[in-house]
């Protein structure tokens, strides 16, 4: 239940700021937060991450889905029972539903976190994308302390919620 009320906050935050973004900025329109570092834009996405495989917005929705599907029911073969990986599968769940969300209705992906770096420019970006970027990582970390510790898979040291 836990994972399923994390996944369902982070998809639901996706949304209402990506609401946000369309309803308050033109396309393109770029307002700069923190000077030299960070903006917030309105730009459309239909490809995955970083602009890859752009224009394959019905794939990449076939293929959201059909990771959805695999993570739902194939979870317990990846996941173990402790709290990082828990973190993590809500993360990649409520990512992946946010930006489908967008490919199913709007037919893109709303992207509006722009950073910049010594004049080095980073994509924009949106919560989902973060989300599942935060839970990839999460999940492999978490994964390579457990084969240094694998006392605590068995659940001997897990005491967070489920």
């Amino acid at each position: 239940m836990f994972v399923l009320i994390v996944g369902i906050l982070i998809a639901l935050a996706d949304q209402i700021t990506k609401y946000w973004i369309r309803f308050n900025y033109d396309l393109g329109e770029l307002h700069s937060i923190i000077p030299g570092f960070f903006n917030l834009t309105y730009l459309r996405n239909t490809g995955a991450a970083w602009g890859i495989f752009d224009g394959y917005n019905t794939w990449l929705g076939l293929l959201s889905i059909v990771v959805l599907a695999g993570l739902v029911f194939f979870r317990r073969s990846f996941i173990s029972n402790v709290f990082e990986h828990k973190i993590a599968l809500a993360c990649l769940l409520g990512g992946i539903t946010g930006n489908l969300i967008d490919r199913l209705r709007l037919g893109f992906v709303t992207d509006f976190l722009d950073f910049h770096v010594n004049g080095w420019h980073w994509p924009a970006f949106n919560i989902a994308d973060a989300a599942i970027c935060t839970g990839v990582g999460i999940y492999i970390l978490s994964a390579l302390w457990l084969n240094q510790h694998p006392l605590r898979e068995n659940g001997k040291e897990d005491s967070e919620p489920s």
